[in-house]
């Protein structure tokens, strides 16, 4: 039996993934903040759901210590867990820009280094969650999209080091997905639940979003585009992106 790590488990697109993987036979642990959600979804399905604020170090330290004691090889991390913000950078503070890379960058890394070894133990595969943002510009966006430039940063960099190891690192990049429509529950500084945003084209349902990421990843693609959306802005982001930019200004944000 597979085993997979999915951080941010409690949300829409971790509660799809969770769902996708285990009708493939896949054993699944949760990692997410207490919720009720995490807690409902353990006991929907009777997968691992463990709670943990992933930014503490020595909860995340004992969480990953719980999971490598049940299973000390592990096939998949899903690195989901993140935060956005929206809105211009003038009204944002410093305050809320580190606690979007404590989330979206910083927490990835800590999980990444403590499984590690899990994952070259059964050349499994490391799956970054980033974004649309995560390659291009996005307006109203600048620290979101700075986070997720970094996440992809350090992921495709990690790539060329676990090669050699048998280990796969994929990104998978979806353009929006409605995971919180209507429950933005903003934050100080413009911090909000990820797949809140008013301005979303073309949203996808996270079952959507699921289907074609694990499609991607069963084809070993190194970045998976998910949605149309994110399809188009990757292709003409990397063949005009002058053009892009503009196309994104027009229809996002404003």
């Amino acid at each position: 039996m597979k085993t997979a790590v999915i951080t941010g488990g409690a949300g829409g697109l971790g509660q799809a993934m969770t769902t996708d993987l285990l009708l493939q036979g896949w054993q699944v642990y949760l990692l997410d903040l207490p919720s009720d959600q995490l807690e409902r979804m353990g006991r929907k399905t009777g997968v691992t759901a463990l709670a943990c604020d992933l930014c503490d170090a020595d909860a995340l330290n004992a969480v990953a210590a719980q999971v490598l004691a049940q299973s000390p090889s592990i096939d998949l991390v899903v690195y989901n867990a993140g935060l956005t913000q929206i809105g211009p950078f003038e009204t944002q503070d410093m305050s809320a820009h580190r606690k979007l890379f404590e989330v979206n960058y910083f927490a990835a890394v800590s999980c990444a280094a403590l499984f590690l070894h899990a994952v070259r133990q059964a050349k499994g595969t490391h799956l970054a969650m980033s974004s649309v943002a995560g390659f291009s510009p996005l307006t109203q966006r600048t620290a979101y999209a700075a986070s997720k430039h970094a996440l992809e940063g350090f992921f495709k960099s990690l790539r060329s080091e676990e090669r050699a190891h048998g280990v796969k690192v994929q990104i998978a990049a979806p353009s929006f997905v409605g995971t919180n429509i209507g429950r933005a529950e903003p934050q100080s500084g413009g911090l909000a639940r990820p797949g809140s945003a008013t301005d979303a084209v073309d949203v996808m349902t996270p079952e959507q979003a699921s289907v074609e990421i694990l499609r991607g990843l069963s084809k070993g693609q190194e970045m998976i585009p998910v949605g149309r959306v994110a399809r188009l802005a990757w292709w003409l982001n990397r063949i005009a992106p002058r053009h892009y930019q503009k196309l994104m200004e027009r229809n996002v944000g404003l």
